[in-house]
């Protein structure tokens, strides 16, 4: 058994997630201990507007990159202390970094011929010096330069932990956006398919506090006081994204509140809006759910198993319950893994692949020319 510790900083800028991990033998990952450190709302704006940046200075990037590193440090000092916990009996941590701008196609804002790139801000040779562990870092990076999306890389995470012998299943992520991924059963020869099918909480979340104010809409409950503008969501459904195959991946670059701006009348109730983007969540899973299992020509998934902070959402959850209705929606903890810490957990589980030198990403799922091993390592 070795101890890793996982740390995610997702789309929605809410705080670090930092998970304790045992990994035995054979791989398996059992969730000892979590820890969330809430990010200071300076950092969280700065980090906003470097996301919407048209251009920017090297000091405005290193100046947020290294409070998030110390954001990342309290997170794991923390964690640690609480489960009386060495940084020695710490193997590595797997350490995502918080996602600045993702641009798998190249499509950089006013750059067309730019190549494909993904930037993640993080020093993990700082981590390693603040935590006194070994940090493995840079996952995404290598997946791409192999020809690969570099995201998402939580299916391989998923299919470790939920895959079952004889049955299909599917796993959605709702942070600040959705990744879905189609499990096939273990006796089957059918690819893992895995890919982002739009926003998620971004656009709700960011709708919310222009209009009410605070990071969310809890449990839906703006949403469900407003009624869907048809008409509005078949605009926003028209975005190419939505009818792409997969593989693909998305993020504040394509999917953002000026994007949603664009098309409006200005005549909406703000709150019908709100309603409108809920719904635009579960339509787009759904279209997702449709393109994943007319490619594998699977049948109904035995279950969809919602993750991420959209998992405490009611009203979401209601929606996409009745997008596909064959399907019930089973709460991750029921089989074993609490909802808001598999992303988490994933790195951790990464991190761990890498000291052993195992591929961490799947090529059906990103489009890369074949199975890499993901990331660098920094010694403590």
């Amino acid at each position: 058994m070795t101890l890793f510790i996982g740390l995610m900083s997702g789309t929605s800028l809410d705080g670090v997630d930092a998970a304790l991990v045992e990994i035995d033998d054979h791989g398996k990952a059992h969730l000892l201990a979590t820890h969330a450190e809430p990010m200071p709302n300076s950092l969280r704006e700065s980090l906003l507007a470097l996301c919407q940046a048209e251009r920017v200075e090297f000091a405005e990037l290193a100046s947020a990159e290294h409070a998030f590193c110390h954001l990342q440090a309290t997170a794991v000092k923390r964690l640690l202390a609480a489960n009386d916990t060495p940084p020695e009996a710490i193997a590595a941590i797997g350490s995502h970094g918080q996602t600045i701008e993702h641009a798998p196609w190249g499509h950089g804002r006013g750059h067309e011929e730019a190549p494909a790139y993904t930037l993640q801000l993080d020093n993990p040779s700082l981590l390693a010096e603040l935590s006194g562990c070994t940090v493995v870092a840079d996952f995404r990076r290598r997946d791409l330069a192999a020809g690969g999306q570099a995201a998402p890389l939580a299916p391989a995470f998923h299919d470790a932990v939920f895959r079952r012998q004889d049955e299909w299943l599917m796993v959605l992520n709702l942070g600040g956006f959705a990744n879905l991924t189609l499990l096939p059963p273990a006796e089957s020869d059918a690819e893992i398919i895995g890919f982002d099918t739009g926003p998620a909480n971004a656009l709700m979340d960011g709708w919310h506090a222009r209009h009410r104010g605070g990071r969310f809409d809890s449990d839906g409950a703006w949403a469900a006081s407003g009624r869907v503008d048809e008409a509005l969501l078949e605009r926003l459904l028209a975005e190419p994204f939505f009818h792409r195959p997969p593989p693909r991946s998305t993020g504040r670059e394509v999917f953002h509140l000026d994007w949603l701006a664009r098309h409006l009348t200005g005549r909406e109730a703000p709150e019908d809006v709100q309603a409108t983007l809920s719904e635009l969540t579960a339509t787009s899973v759904a279209l997702g759910i449709a393109m994943a299992r007319e490619r594998l020509q699977a049948p109904p998934a035995a279950a969809l198993i919602p993750c991420g902070g959209g998992a405490h959402n009611p009203d979401l959850l209601t929606r996409l319950a009745r997008h596909i209705p064959e399907t019930p929606l089973v709460p991750s903890s029921d089989w074993g893994w609490p909802a808001d810490w598999l992303e988490a957990g994933a790195f951790a589980w990464l991190a761990w692949r890498r000291l052993e030198g195992l591929p961490g990403n799947l090529p059906s799922v990103t489009g890369a020319a074949g199975p890499r091993v993901l990331g660098g390592i920094y010694a403590s």
